[in-house]
């Protein structure tokens, strides 16, 4: 007897769908024009690389070729120093950096990927803060059709 694939979005998940839903917001995760940049010691002047607006991050993220839309974080100055790299990064918008936690970051993937969600986001680059809302699909089960 083969076993039916599971239909569970959140099967592999350590959080159930009822702890996203509604709408939250990430304050302060998101790079802005405010962010710490690193100076040189010698100097007193942060790098060329280290110079960014909120629209170059933005562009950035908007860039990245993938399916799942992709929001602009602040890069830490160690990684800005040592790797000289520009103060932001890309990541989707449900990055465990942006949502804090690994367990959130898989929840709302898994409900960004099933239909039985509605999942939309908002980046506001002037405070910094993510806005994410989660929707349970008005559909009907396949036991009440039954």
């Amino acid at each position: 007897m083969s076993e039916q694939p599971s239909t569970d979005p959140f099967e592999d998940c350590e959080l159930r769908p009822d702890v996203i839903l509604g709408t939250r917001i990430f304050e302060d995760v998101l790079f802005t024009e405010k962010i710490e940049t690193p100076v040189n010691v010698l100097t007193g002047k942060t790098p060329a690389h280290s110079h960014a607006s909120v629209d170059e991050a933005r562009a950035f993220a908007a860039g990245i070729d993938s399916n799942t839309p992709h929001i602009a974080l602040p890069a830490l100055v160690e990684a800005q120093v040592e790797t000289r790299i520009k103060p932001y990064t890309a990541a989707a918008f449900f990055h465990f950096k942006a949502t804090g936690s690994l367990e959130r970051h898989r929840a709302y993937r898994a409900a960004y990927n099933s239909d039985r969600f509605s999942v939309e986001f908002e980046a506001d680059y002037e405070t910094g803060d993510l806005t994410i809302s989660v929707d349970e699909e008005d559909c009907q089960s396949e036991f009440e059709n039954a």
